[in-house]
């Protein structure tokens, strides 16, 4: 029971983050969702490095539920990711649609690699 406590705690706190980010950049009235590409890049930043640490380290699970489950679940943000991207293609915006697709899976994949290797040279 004490793995569900640890993985709602990460959620919240990897939703809160993301919610702060799109806050602070909701005054700009960005066209291009970059709150949501921020927050996955730091996600998977955070899970690469995480995964990476864990792979060299005997880190407790709970800490691993609350971090690489909890958190990053909480903080990624696929379902809006794709709701964004849906929206701009109703709005007929099909090259930023195009540029957050591949943009969002490109880079999301080089900050999973640039954990990894964040932990690699860490440790």
């Amino acid at each position: 029971m004490l793995n569900f406590f640890w993985v709602f705690i990460g959620g919240g706190l990897g939703s809160v983050c993301r919610y702060g980010i799109a806050e602070l950049l909701k005054p700009y009235q960005l066209t291009f969702p970059y709150a949501t590409l921020l927050a996955n890049i730091l996600a998977c930043l955070v899970l690469g490095t995480m995964v990476g640490w864990t792979s060299k380290l005997d880190i407790d699970l709970s800490y691993r539920l609350l971090v690489l489950t909890g958190f990053c679940g909480g903080f990624s943000t696929f379902s809006t990711f794709t709701y964004e991207t849906f929206a701009l293609l109703e709005q007929g915006k099909l090259t930023l649609a195009g540029i957050n697709i591949v943009g969002s899976l490109i880079v999301c994949l080089v900050s999973i690699y640039a954990g990894l290797r964040l932990a690699n040279e860490t440790f």
